[in-house]
């Protein structure tokens, strides 16, 4: 996506389409463990924009912007904005800390982009957002499993995408086919911060689990 042109899906819409129903909307994740992931996937992002990395050296996983210029959008603007102001959190606090409205943030945003309907009340229940064009939504799912299919890495922001989709536990119930082989060397083809991203993420989701039952 081309910097200040928000009308195509980020890597963080896409993980959103994968996430839910390409023609309902429906969440195929609880929404706690869908929030765990977006949280990734916006962080993900500024990483991959080359404005935010971990620090791995010290053994906490700390999270810290590397770069201040403007992000041209809101959303990602406001979670650098906090990585600049408080640089010292573990990348696991902070997991939490935007999962907190991550959630609504994004449905906020893929709505004014045009990509998800406003959701709708019908016969006294509210509809989710659906995806204003199905073939968009189904899109980011389709490539994953195409890459399964073909046991061939995707490009690395789709590994990112695939990386975090089984982080949340969602690669298992929406993909045609899980490998688990597959899928370690799909995500082993990043970027250290990347992996150790997905990896909290993972154990985020794992607690969040656990603290439910």
């Amino acid at each position: 996506m081309a910097e200040g042109d928000h009308s195509s899906p980020s890597l963080t819409d896409d993980l959103f389409f994968v996430m839910h129903d390409s023609v309902t909307g429906r969440t195929r994740l609880h929404p706690r463990l869908a929030s765990l992931g977006l949280a990734g996937a916006v962080i993900s992002e500024l990483m991959l924009a080359e404005r935010a990395t971990l620090d791995l050296a010290s053994g906490q996983d700390r999270l810290y912007a590397t770069s201040r210029d403007a992000t041209g959008d809101p959303l990602t603007q406001s979670v650098l904005d906090h990585l600049i102001a408080e640089p010292q959190h573990p990348v696991a606090t902070w997991l939490h800390f935007f999962a907190r409205t991550i959630y609504a943030d994004v449905t906020g945003r893929m709505i004014a982009a045009k990509l998800l309907k406003p959701p709708a009340r019908h016969l006294l229940k509210q509809q989710p957002a659906a995806p204003v064009n199905t073939n968009t939504a189904a899109w980011p799912l389709a490539r994953l499993n195409l890459s399964v299919e073909r046991r061939k890495p995707p490009v690395i922001r789709d590994c990112v995408l695939f990386g975090l989709f089984v982080a949340t536990g969602g690669a298992q119930r929406a993909l045609r086919e899980h490998d688990p082989a597959f899928a370690a060397a799909t995500i082993a083809v990043l970027s250290a911060p990347l992996q150790k991203l997905i990896v909290q993420t993972q154990v985020a989701v794992g607690e969040a689990v656990i603290s439910r039952r």
